[in-house]
């Protein structure tokens, strides 16, 4: 309900293991597509379930118009690998689907399939990506890395996506203004309001009104009140109890409604206004809620008229707060010209704050909330307003700019053989084979080039030349000399056992905040910025040439035989 911090707590052991079985239940082993089992099905019936594969996720065009993107989902990547397990009930199930010929033994197969052989490399959580970078490298038995496909691509597809949306209203919004999510009601479904909020927090807002996000990732929830509540009141007579105790250790009981009335003429009168259209349920709905909390009262006041009646309502009865030594938050607007209100709601803050000698008024918070989007939320900062906290919800949590990331998962290797993909769409071709992934980093340590390699290639050197080819737009060879060079891919799974330090919701916020800090402002624009360069380098260039002339030759294999 502290909007000015948010209340926090790290999860518990209990809240661990609860996400643990979140993941469970959210992703069990049948959350895939039917033709994955057909194609395993039908690798294991030629004999080439056990074959060596890789496979690379990776999304083709940045989000919502802008050059970069935010990796998500690892963590839960990670949990789902190391619980993947097919129950008895799941292959009865999956016999009962599946075509009559298929043979019994496979049944066997799958009920004793998991992911010990499984190895999988990729970018670091929280890191800021690009479009054709592959995020993950998953490698193993081929029937297996194929199951997998489905289940990855959904873990990863959204929460990349809405973090990056959260990324973007972030830096729309400027580092003064806090941030609270509030989209749990326009989400689509349970799962995709909990998974928003956890990534948005990770992309850069301060806190959650979610509090099953709160307690499963330590977000910090935060909360005021509904209309609801303000037009269930019609009058003081519905207020109970009346009286307050002061926060000072007095423990007479003040009459809040006595009180508040003669604060709230003292109010008129300072603002030169008539009480008449004061509304009556309304002063009575903030009295109830101050006297429940008295160290958390902020309440909506647009429910009637926010300068007729919200607002004078609210100083009467914080003045009365202040007097017994408590301390109000602030208000919330939720329609209308926030940054006109906004200006007129300081205004009269600081009004109360010099004639009353209160210096703690004149700065109490504003927060607005009304259907704000990345747009308005630029166009703040092109206004004057007095708003300290912003409210987003649908065009956060549902991405109505963008709804999908557009991640795909690819064969590249089958036997240490790489394997490209053709498309009638150029670019939907693949890049075929191992590799590694590195930035190249400028003498500001922005970075300014993604290198693709293949793995058997030699790490790219600080100020040594490159020769390397972009993957999209001109595919001219191009020689570049990086001041630095970082490797971006981690082992983080390999027989059965997560081999990276999975990081709490909070450290991967901060990973994102430093990674975001690194882009140079060209490529942080959130309107036409920079293109980024992805790259492959020379040799797997050619590589890529010899598997396209190859598969040219190939195709004339009916005539020669």
């Amino acid at each position: 309900m502290n909007l000015g911090k948010g209340n926090m707590a790290a999860p518990s052991s209990q809240s661990c293991t609860a996400l643990e079985r979140s993941i469970r239940e959210r992703v069990p082993t049948l959350l895939t597509d039917l033709y994955q089992f057909t194609m395993a099905y039908a690798y294991w019936r030629s004999g080439r379930h056990n074959e060596p594969a890789v496979f690379e996720l990776f999304f083709r065009d940045n989000p919502f118009g802008g050059s970069f993107s935010l990796f998500s989902g690892m963590h839960d990547c990670l949990l789902f690998l190391r619980s993947f397990r097919f129950t008895d009930e799941d292959v009865e199930y999956l016999r009962s689907v599946l075509p009559p010929a298929t043979d019994p033994a496979f049944f066997l197969f799958l009920r004793e399939l998991d992911c010990s052989g499984v190895t999988l490399h990729s970018v670091p959580e929280g890191m800021v990506v690009f479009a054709r970078v592959p995020l993950m490298e998953v490698s193993g038995p081929l029937a297996v890395v194929q199951l997998l496909e489905t289940s990855l691509l959904c873990l990863v597809n959204y929460a990349s996506l809405v973090c990056s949306n959260a990324a973007r209203f972030r830096l729309a919004a400027g580092s003064r203004r806090k941030l609270l999510e509030m989209g749990l009601r326009r989400a689509q479904g349970p799962d995709g309001g909990l998974t928003a909020s956890r990534y948005t927090y990770v992309g850069g807002f301060d806190m959650t009104s979610n509090v099953q996000a709160g307690f499963l990732f330590g977000i910090p929830v935060a909360g005021t009140m509904a209309h609801s509540y303000v037009t269930s009141f019609s009058s003081l007579e519905e207020v109970w109890p009346q009286t307050l105790v002061a926060a000072n250790g007095d423990h007479d009981n003040i009459d809040l409604i006595s009180l508040t009335k003669g604060w709230l003429g003292r109010v008129c009168e300072l603002l030169g206004v008539e009480s008449g259209k004061i509304h009556e349920g309304e002063l009575a709905a903030f009295l109830s809620y101050a006297i429940a909390y008295p160290h958390n009262f902020l309440p909506v006041i647009d429910s009637y008229s926010v300068t007729c009646s919200g607002l004078l309502n609210f100083c009467a009865v914080a003045l009365s707060l202040f007097e017994l030594d408590y301390s109000p938050l602030g208000v919330r607007l939720d329609s209308g010209d926030l940054c006109r209100q906004s200006v007129e709601v300081r205004h009269v803050f600081r009004l109360c704050s010099e004639q009353f000698s209160i210096p703690a008024f004149q700065s109490l918070l504003i927060v607005g909330t009304n259907n704000i989007s990345e747009y308005s939320m630029a166009e703040l900062n092109k206004k004057e307003n007095e708003i300290d906290v912003v409210g987003v919800g649908t065009h956060l949590v549902t991405c109505t700019r963008q709804p999908s990331l557009g991640c795909v998962y690819k064969l590249v290797e089958v036997r240490g053989s790489p394997r490209m993909k053709f498309s009638e769409d150029p670019e939907k071709s693949t890049v075929p084979g191992r590799k590694a992934v590195y930035r190249m980093l400028d003498t500001e340590g922005h970075p300014f080039l993604d290198l693709l390699c293949l793995c058997e290639e030699p790490a790219p050197k600080a100020c040594v030349a490159v020769r390397c080819h972009p993957v999209v737009g001109n595919k001219t060879c191009q020689s570049i000399t990086p001041s630095q060079v970082s490797c971006l891919r981690l082992e983080v799974y390999t027989k059965g056992q997560i081999t990276h330090p999975l990081c709490s919701t909070a450290e991967t916020r901060e990973k994102v905040q430093s990674s975001i800090q690194t882009l140079h402002p060209r490529h942080k624009r959130l309107q036409e910025p920079d293109s980024y360069i992805v790259a492959v380098s020379e040799k797997l260039h050619n590589l890529i040439a010899e598997i396209r002339k190859g598969s040219s030759n190939n195709s004339n294999f009916l005539l020669a035989n």
